[in-house]
């Protein structure tokens, strides 16, 4: 919701897509009493009921990708051939960002550009490390995936504080963000990136993400 209201208040419009389309599961344990209100909020709450399937979406349309955290973010998204089109898409023939917030870069690890490189080779990333994580946990030894080592492992830089305090990194047009604290920050920064993109380049439509 930080992230969103960033990017409305920004101008931008924002739509929704997910791995298989239609509404997407909300846990009211995780709403916190200040959200509450937007579970009523039809602007949020439609598209969260009507998420886009990855093949409907048109990515010339779009000039930034805001990939959303938690941990469902490491599975069926990384690998999503149609996701990982859009998304570069946006980023090499649009001129766009690509952003991720927590467990949401995930999302990005796989990203590759058109002449192979992994999209975060050779940048400044952060996300949610699995140092930070529950490794006892059942949901833990579950995951396909870490997202510090698999970030390394593609050649990127993996950075992230001790403690729950926001933090981000911004490298060109890429945008990641450590933890939920950061959704707004990251949000900021990709509308700041967002606009000196487009005083270079006089003429472009809003952005829509």
């Amino acid at each position: 919701m930080h992230a969103w209201d960033t990017f409305q208040a920004a101008g931008y419009s924002v739509d929704f897509v997910s791995p298989d389309g239609g509404a997407v599961p909300i846990l009211d344990p995780y709403v916190s009493k200040d959200m509450e209100p937007r579970l009523k909020d039809g602007r949020i709450m439609d598209g969260l009921r009507n998420t886009a399937k990855p093949a409907q979406v048109d990515p010339a349309r779009y000039r930034a990708v805001y990939y959303v955290g938690g941990s469902n973010a490491i599975y069926g998204v990384p690998e999503h051939p149609v996701l990982q089109n859009i998304a570069m898409h946006v980023y090499e023939r649009n001129g766009g960002v690509i952003s991720a917030v927590c467990h949401g870069t995930a999302g990005i690890v796989n990203l590759k550009l058109s002449n192979g490189q992994a999209l975060v080779a050779g940048k400044r990333t952060t996300g949610f490390p699995e140092e930070h994580e529950d490794q006892g946990a059942a949901y833990f030894r579950e995951f396909p995936f870490l997202i510090r080592k698999t970030v390394e492992a593609r050649g990127g830089t993996f950075r992230a504080l001790d403690g729950d305090q926001p933090y981000a990194e911004v490298d060109g047009r890429v945008v990641t963000g450590q933890n939920y604290a950061s959704a707004k920050p990251v949000a900021e920064a990709v509308v700041e990136v967002l606009r000196k993109l487009a005083d270079r380049q006089p003429g472009r439509g809003a952005a829509k993400n």
